[in-house]
């Protein structure tokens, strides 16, 4: 008897392993590199010399804890460590998942050792990233899958030796955590005492993937500045791809993710050239990092491209037609992966109190690229931001949306609050976005 129950019970597991649902990598999160670090436009930023005296030796014998937003949550989950524009190769040690408790402290038991080819240290090259080897999160079940939404995971690295310049993604609006030069390895402590300062901003963590079903989609939200959430609330997650992300989960479950690829001051077509030894405040150029920031990612079906208004400023001075020509190619070279785009209209930055936007030749040729993008077949669709901010009384940001939610004060007319920005994602089309996906039952 108890032999034939065994038998049984082993039949229903082969049964069970069978239908299971097949499963393959998602991007679940990212943060589009810049660097090095300090180039870039925090939010928020506390003084950070303390922490790393000096930009040149960047990182030295520290440890850090970031907090990152998976779109979603898999059993499984791998990350990816970015060089990208660093001078030296940048070696990683004690690698640690787990879920956040507050501040830089862990739900006991969740903190995960991460290895790297089975090696729990990793060395990687000076214009390079690496992917790590798959971790189980045990902590993640179906009974709590509800639970996790918009709970944040803890990734925690120590590096030995000196960095040189850091990789980093400035504009994280998010507060994570770090330990002075010299305090060694702390990742593998759960306690927030470990971890006593805090940054604004993330370094070298660009990306982390889950496990998720075949039929999963993700949508990459792709821009500067206001996709990268200035002026919203710090830890509030309440850019407009945020209140996008979680729209589609209402209405669609877990089947769909989006991704913020924002970097503030990012354009289109410029800076022409971008390295370590040549940074720009605002990152590469659209087109420089698509292969990264979206081709190289798991899973990415359709992105939403909302970028320019930093083209026409006084920084960029391009023109119009330049812009849509290098948009186009942009959209040929997502199209031709198999990606599909839609088109976002640019908002007003007339009036703005920041000394390279508000004038009236900007105001022009965003008008002349919101044309375009309006009426060119190259997009599945558009969604008209600038209806949604625009005062069509004064041409300028609708008043409600200037104040700023990040620091406080009067705001400056370029960035939404979040007010704004909750405007502009309540606005977007699902169905646009989600193309075939069903509807949850």
């Amino acid at each position: 008897m108890r032999i034939l129950l065994v038998l049984l019970t082993l039949m229903a597991l082969n049964m069970q392993n069978a239908l299971a649902e097949p499963q393959k990598w998602v991007t679940s999160w990212i943060a589009s590199v810049q660097g090095p670090y300090p180039t870039g436009n925090p939010s928020a930023q506390p003084n950070m010399r303390v922490v790393f005296p000096s930009p040149q030796t960047g990182a030295s014998n520290q440890s850090f804890r970031l907090m990152v937003k998976p779109d979603i949550w898999g059993k499984k989950t791998r990350i990816r460590l970015s060089n990208a524009f660093g001078t030296q190769p940048v070696t990683f040690n004690d690698v640690y998942v787990g879920l956040q408790l507050a501040s830089a402290e862990l739900v006991p038991d969740t903190n995960h050792a991460i290895t790297f080819k089975s090696k729990k240290s990793v060395t990687v090259p000076a214009g390079e990233s690496v992917w790590s080897d798959p971790v189980d999160l045990a902590f993640v079940t179906p009974a709590n899958q509800k639970l996790l939404d918009g709970r944040k995971l803890a990734v925690s690295f120590y590096i030995p030796e000196t960095s040189g310049p850091m990789t980093w993604h400035a504009k994280a609006l998010t507060t994570s955590y770090l330990t002075a030069p010299g305090a060694g390895s702390q990742t593998q402590h759960a306690s927030e005492t470990n971890f006593p300062y805090t940054t604004a901003s993330w370094f070298f963590l660009d990306a982390v993937d889950m496990k998720a079903p075949t039929d999963t989609k993700v949508v990459v939200a792709f821009g500067d500045s206001i996709t990268d959430g200035t002026a919203s609330t710090m830890n509030g997650d309440d850019r407009w791809p945020d209140v996008l992300a979680r729209r589609l989960r209402h209405e669609y479950g877990n089947k769909v993710v989006v991704l913020n690829a924002g970097i503030g001051g990012n354009q289109i077509a410029g800076p022409a050239e971008y390295s370590a030894s040549s940074p720009f405040a605002g990152g590469p150029a659209s087109l420089m990092r698509l292969d990264r920031d979206v081709l190289s990612l798991s899973g990415v079906s359709t992105l939403i491209w909302l970028e320019g208004i930093n083209d026409f400023s006084k920084n960029g001075q391009a023109s119009a037609e330049t812009v849509i020509t290098q948009l186009s190619n942009g959209v040929k070279r997502l199209n031709a992966a198999g990606i599909r785009v839609i088109g976002a209209t640019v908002g007003s930055a007339l009036g703005s109190t920041s000394a390279a936007h508000g004038f009236p030749q900007q105001d022009e040729k965003r008008q002349a690229l919101n044309n375009f993008i309006r009426h060119s077949k190259l997009f599945v669709g558009v969604i008209d931001f600038d209806v949604i901010t625009l005062d069509p009384t004064t041409g300028e940001m609708r008043p409600e949306y200037v104040p700023d939610s990040t620091v406080g004060g009067l705001g400056d007319k370029l960035h939404p609050n979040r007010a704004g920005y909750h405007a502009m994602g309540d606005a977007i089309d699902l169905r646009l976005v989600a193309g075939s996906t069903q509807v949850k039952r």
